[in-house]
């Protein structure tokens, strides 16, 4: 029955079937896959899956557009299974269309004289056609366009042909080209919604790119496309996104034009303090990530590292700085890193920052990618402990200072002086002791850096218990501590490598945090705090200046990566 309670009828009709399933045909499609290049997991497993069960294709029909069946004229070849490789016709187009990719003029060669052997010599590296009268010069060429281009490198197409179309593809390649001439590569993507929801006429809910060019201008819809999404899932063009694009690049825009105002009052020469050696760095990822995402299709990835993280080491760069200022090569490389990496989401931004703002010659477009060192990871991983530290070092203040206040015994608050100024004493243990030591000694045993995975935790736990911890009597206690820890650098390494399980941080933590020493007082942002001191954990001295206070280095003891601060009124 339809849907609208007619009973249905089924014909039983003539059909052509392509024996896609065939084993030898089958195997060659395989191999053509296994060395594409598809971007995404799901969707290669999409292209498997459908290799596993895609078998007879019913592939006619008798009505509608379409190529004839060259055997049985009286069907045509069904939309699915028709122009599967046309990109090689692609390649030779023009000379088929006078190079009027409209139609309008009439070409030398007429369709009569395309026999067989005529596209076996282009494509099929088959012999010159003999009773051809096409000249042969015009065949060479057409033959060498082919070969130039082919095969191709990229097909973009919708995620919801993988079960079809697009396998079909890879099979009649494999049936009709030599190796050579395989497809390379498939980036399949999901569909487009808007604001969140499918996008309808019916409901309003759509926008052609025309509407939303004048809407929101085309660098501004570009750039709300490319955050739209990666991957196989459906993107999501936002409009606030859109209009927060518009409002964040002329604040940028504006923000180049006041800096170069100013450049004349900033430091020169190559890096010479910690930000700078710092910011030169997140320059050099974000050039290296970027292409790397760009090279991948990975446009929302690039613009998070092209734009929002390099504006971001920016902005830190600026905190970080103080007094010291800028460093004036260092930020006009970042202007110009800054431009090129946006310049294939924003072209049109890009061009007028490359010229009337950076006052360069040529065109962006044409300036080429930007040139970058090694990134330093060590450098990288020592930022973020600062970082890190920062924010640690204001939560310590902030708890001090509001257990300071809370109220005796018989509910009075004890009133703090707004007088008294603090002595701050950062604690730094740089390597782990103890029972940690020996969980992480066990774990670099039982860890295969090559597949960064662990032997079975039945064996981590036995070789635990025959360490010097697992024969300590007080084990059970030390036990229920070390299996959080255990977790933890498993977790750690697995996303990390093997220096997770080291037992000291590559770089050294009391260099790190002494040599940005103001940065830190600068950005605790506390009046009360007046100076900060930098302590090893290690040393007894040192341990005896927190005097009354040294019952919190007891309840929060210092470790690798977290170090402890205390705040000693003045």
């Amino acid at each position: 029955m339809s849907r609208s309670g007619d009973e249905c009828v089924v014909a039983l009709t003539d059909q052509w079937y392509i024996t896609y399933g065939e084993s030898e045909w089958k195997q060659l499609t395989d191999e053509c896959l296994s060395n594409m290049s598809l971007y995404h997991d799901e969707t290669r497993h999409g292209f498997e899956h459908t290799l596993g069960w895609l078998n007879q294709w019913a592939c006619s029909r008798s009505f509608g557009l379409g190529t004839r069946i060259p055997w049985d004229e009286q069907f045509l070849v069904e939309s699915l299974s028709d122009s599967t490789i046309y990109m090689a016709y692609y390649t030779i187009a023009h000379y088929l269309q006078n190079n009027d990719m409209y139609g309008t003029s009439e070409s030398s060669i007429k369709p009569q004289q395309l026999t067989d052997d005529v596209w076996d010599y282009i494509f099929c590296g088959g012999p010159f056609p003999k009773s051809t009268d096409i000249s042969s010069s015009v065949l060479e060429k057409m033959k060498l366009e082919f070969e130039y281009w082919y095969p191709f490198d990229l097909r973009v197409s919708g995620k919801d042909l993988i079960q079809n179309h697009l396998t079909f593809c890879l099979y009649n390649h494999t049936a009709i080209f030599p190796k050579r001439h395989w497809p390379r590569g498939y980036r399949c993507n999901g569909h487009l919604m808007l604001n969140s929801e499918k996008m309808s006429k019916s409901t309003g809910n759509f926008r052609t790119i025309r509407q939303a060019i004048e809407e929101f201008s085309a660098d501004a819809t570009r750039f709300s496309l490319a955050d739209a999404g990666d991957g196989v899932d459906d993107a999501n063009f936002v409009f606030e996104t859109a209009n927060a694009a518009i409002l964040r690049l002329t604040k940028e825009l504006t923000w180049f034009e006041e800096t170069l105002d100013a450049e004349s009052s900033m430091r020169t020469g190559p890096p010479s303090i910690y930000a700078d050696r710092v910011f030169a760095n997140e320059i050099n990822i974000a050039v290296k990530t970027t292409e790397q995402n760009y090279s991948n299709y990975m446009f929302r990835e690039a613009l998070k590292t092209g734009f929002y993280d390099l504006q971001a080491a920016r902005d830190e760069y600026r905190l970080s700085c103080g007094a010291s200022g800028f460093n004036r090569d260092l930020v006009r490389r970042f202007m110009d890193v800054q431009t090129r990496l946006l310049a294939p989401i924003c072209p049109h931004y890009a061009e007028f920052i490359w010229r009337e703002i950076l006052k360069k010659d040529g065109f962006v477009v044409k300036a080429g990618w930007p040139t970058a060192d090694a990134p330093d990871l060590t450098l990288k991983s020592a930022n973020k402990y600062l970082q890190d530290s920062i924010v640690l070092i204001r939560k310590l203040l902030q708890k001090q200072l509001s257990g300071s206040k809370k109220g005796n015994k018989k509910g009075a608050p004890v009133v703090v002086p707004t007088e008294i100024k603090f002595t701050c004493l950062v604690y730094v243990n740089e390597q782990f002791d103890g029972w940690k030591a020996e969980c992480l000694k066990i774990l670099q045993n039982s860890f295969n850096e090559d597949s960064r995975t662990f032997a079975p935790d039945s064996e981590i736990m036995a070789a635990l218990q025959q360490s010097s911890v697992g024969q300590s009597s007080d084990f059970k206690r030390t036990q229920k501590l070390c299996m959080p820890f255990l977790r933890f650098k498993k977790d750690e390494a697995i996303a990390l490598g093997a220096q997770a399980l080291n037992l000291r941080l590559p770089f050294g933590e009391i260099e790190v945090l002494r040599e940005n020493l103001d940065s830190i007082k600068r950005q605790i942002g506390s009046k009360e705090v007046v100076d900060v001191e930098i302590l090893s954990a290690a040393d007894a001295d040192s341990l005896a200046k927190a005097g009354s206070h040294a019952s919190l280095l007891r309840d929060n003891p210092p470790s690798p990566g977290s170090p402890t601060a205390v705040f000693l009124p003045m």
